[in-house]
């Protein structure tokens, strides 16, 4: 059956900036996420500041939010995304933003009659619907996205994304602050409840009748192993994914400490580093929409981890408070770069049917390499000093464009249906 709208990487003409924006469904696909942004910002942050009031600031309480928000990537991320090629994305998507609504429903009924440790849950159940929408998202980019728009549609979707970096904390602690948590949650679920209804005007789903129709959900995960396993430019994206996300982990907590040890400055300095990481980020967005059609996903990749690489070095002997906030800016201004061309890279080597599965393998692969990383982070400063502990941070990701640039020369075959076979 013949796709509504095609992305064939072949078409000649070099898409507007116009043309794009007129695509029905990236104005659904941002609209939406515009509003889910918001429902997700206010309720991370209105449940993270209810869990500190409520329990004076305790520690452990605190850690159990970042737990319910991330302990689901891991469980879940795999399992949704074979789902998600299993079912319909559109329908996928309108039902995960009706559930979450429905689960923020609940705890706010929770809240007024119950225990308000319930909150967590609600926080966990989010999480765990978008291992299932966000793999969905992905493959609506697969089939209704133009290919020489994908890469411009991930640059504008990216710099979304950036904007609510930026002002997502800042919304989120105003909501809580100026209403209350009931209030909050009843923001949320009505965001949860807008998104849905906008993810209505999406092209339909396709009516596709699966051929392997006695498969389980986990030979299907098998085969997604498989998948991967098989095709060089994955593996080898995975190998990056693999060295960026340990890169990550060995810095994630150790900003505040350039700040008071390294720069000898108090530690309300970090958050001018953090807006000028979040300022470049905006400008990175935006020259890459600019720059999406000429520029190939892997060289985006490639040159987004070696400016990152670069910056983290520096950032790690320098004494200077202008510098540090110069690469802190410099490492904002390319990782919009470097995420779209990851996205773009697993669309353009990922055929429709395993777009599911092949985001939920290199996602939690990030994520588990920058978790092992963060649980030793500590360690290797004390073991090392806080300069060496950053070279290493920048090693990794030298190592990720090593293992990012077979697929320049790699021409894997993109067959047409292999699970119809």
């Amino acid at each position: 059956m013949e796709l509504p709208v095609t992305n064939s990487p072949s078409s000649e003409a070099k898409p507007s900036m116009g043309s794009m924006l007129r695509n029905r469904f990236i104005q659904a696909i941002l609209s939406a996420g515009v509003f889910m942004q918001i429902g997700i910002w206010v309720r991370n942050f209105a449940v993270l500041l209810f869990v500190v009031e409520m329990t004076d600031g305790d520690a452990l309480a605190v850690s159990l939010v970042s737990v319910a928000e991330f302990a689901p990537i891991f469980v879940f991320s795999f399992i949704g995304g074979a789902f998600a090629d299993r079912w319909k994305p559109k329908r996928t998507m309108v039902i995960c933003d009706l559930l979450s609504a429905i689960s923020i429903f609940v705890i706010m009924l929770t809240l007024l009659y119950g225990s308000w440790q319930a909150i967590f849950f609600a926080t966990f159940v989010s999480a765990i619907l978008s291992q299932f929408s966000q793999p969905s998202s992905m493959k609506l980019f697969k089939l209704h996205v133009p290919g020489e728009q994908m890469q411009a549609g991930m640059a504008l979707f990216q710099t979304m994304m950036a904007v609510f970096m930026i002002l997502g904390p800042i919304l989120g602690t105003f909501v809580f602050e100026q209403l209350n948590i009931h209030w909050s949650m009843g923001i949320v679920c009505a965001m949860f409840l807008i998104s849905a209804a906008v993810l209505t005007l999406l092209p339909p789903d396709r009516d596709e009748e699966k051929i392997d129709k006695g498969t389980s959900i986990w030979t299907e995960m098998k085969m997604g192993l498989d998948y991967v396993l098989h095709r060089k430019a994955l593996v080898a994206l995975g190998g990056s994914f693999l060295a960026a996300g340990l890169g990550i982990g060995v810095i994630h907590t150790l900003a505040v400490f350039l700040i008071t040890e390294q720069l000898g400055l108090p530690k309300g300095n970090l958050q001018w580093l953090f807006a000028a990481n979040g300022a470049a980020m905006l400008v990175g967005g935006g020259l890459s929409m600019v720059f999406s059609n000429k520029v190939a996903p892997q060289t985006l990749v490639l040159w987004g981890m070696l400016v990152t690489g670069i910056g983290v070095s520096i950032m790690g002997f320098s004494e200077m408070f202008w510098l540090t906030l110069a690469m802190e800016a410099m490492i904002g201004l390319f990782m919009p770069a470097l995420q779209i061309g990851i996205n773009t890279l697993i669309l353009n080597k990922t055929e429709e049917s395993f777009v599911g599965r092949v985001n939920g393998i290199l996602t939690p692969m990030f994520m588990g390499a920058m978790v092992v990383t963060m649980s030793v982070s500590g360690f290797l400063k004390d073991s090392l000093s806080l300069s060496w502990t950053y070279q290493c941070s920048a090693a990794m990701f030298l190592i990720g464009i090593v293992f990012l640039l077979p697929i320049y020369r790699i021409k894997d075959p993109v067959p047409v249906a292999v699970e119809a076979q």
